[in-house]
């Protein structure tokens, strides 16, 4: 029997004609206070997914290209539409534009490299993933996001993504969503599960942890996973839930941490660097490691961390 990764289940809550308004997941991570700073000029995240709404109006001038790698569409190479309406909607949560209208993604000024790798029905083949995935380190991204998985562990998908780490790409992965609530058992999928990559959980827009989330000792924090809104097919914008939301958040989050990174530096930090930076920005929930890894992505943690310092250094010096 072929193989086959999939689309990590998600499940449509509402589907929207108009809306004006930043998603209350962008809001939860703190990414409206980085823009004064950085909105992830720059930077380029290639999602691999089922293709995306190029003419979706809140995607406008983010999309710098893209490339077919399933069967959709005779295998044309150069038509990389979306007829699932999954990859709309991590492009939007990453980068949709902000212009006043329709939602605003985490990082509105990062360039987004759209790779099809599943078809129409959301599913694909290891070989499509894996080919998506050299084509990005060839195009050299900075950021590869992935909302899929499957239950086979195949060494050459595992080499791809060590290969991409190996040029300083980061490659995030959702957790899935198997997970029974509990962190006495551990639900597997891959990529989510490979140590190499940046693995993502859900917790929903209260903090608490998504029933659905995949537990195992691999997750490394959490994003919103649930009714995230986010553009969709024709036009449209959509409320989802699943890890496939949480994951962008993050991929969207790195193209603000590179950009501010490589400002305050002066150079481009290396993957694990740039990991560093992004666990600097979590908080814990309370919630098992297993579930949670290092908590929820709040990107404004490390200021508030120097506030609560300098606050006790001025009362010291007071006091002395």
């Amino acid at each position: 029997m072929e193989r086959k990764v999939r689309l990590i289940p998600y499940q449509v809550d509402a589907l929207v004609e108009k809306v004006a308004e930043v998603p209350k997941g962008i809001e939860l991570i703190q990414a409206p206070k980085l823009w004064e700073k950085s909105k992830g000029k720059g930077i380029t995240v290639a999602i691999l997914d089922t293709g995306c709404d190029v003419d979706h109006p809140d995607l406008q001038g983010r999309i710098i290209g893209g490339r077919n790698f399933t069967g959709d569409d005779h295998s044309n190479p150069d038509i990389f539409t979306d007829y699932n309406g999954h990859g709309t909607h991590v492009a939007g949560t990453i980068a949709a534009v902000e212009n006043g209208v329709g939602v605003v993604g985490v990082a509105p000024e990062a360039n987004l490299l759209i790779l099809k790798v599943l078809d129409h029905q959301g599913s694909g083949q290891y070989e499509w993933i894996i080919n998506g995935i050299n084509y990005a380190v060839e195009q050299k991204v900075d950021i590869i996001s992935m909302s899929l998985g499957g239950p086979d562990d195949v060494p050459e998908l595992q080499q791809a993504i060590q290969n991409a780490i190996a040029k300083q790409i980061l490659v995030v992965c959702a957790a899935g969503n198997e997970g029974d609530g509990l962190d006495t058992t551990d639900e597997l999928g891959y990529p989510g599960c490979y140590n190499e990559v940046i693995s993502v959980g859900s917790v929903d827009l209260n903090r608490r942890s998504s029933d659905f989330t995949n537990s195992n000792k691999e997750v490394d924090l959490v994003a919103p996973g649930e009714e995230i809104l986010s553009t969709y097919l024709d036009g449209k914008y959509a409320k989802l839930s699943g890890t496939s939301m949480a994951t962008p958040h993050i991929s969207g989050a790195l193209a603000l941490i590179k950009e501010l990174s490589n400002k305050s530096f002066e150079r481009n930090l290396t993957e694990p660097e740039l990991y560093a930076q992004l666990i600097k920005r979590t908080v814990p929930l309370g919630h098992s490691p297993k579930l949670e890894g290092n908590g929820l992505l709040y990107l404004t943690a490390v200021d508030h961390l120097e506030e609560v310092f300098s606050e006790k250094l001025t009362s010291q010096v007071l006091s002395s």
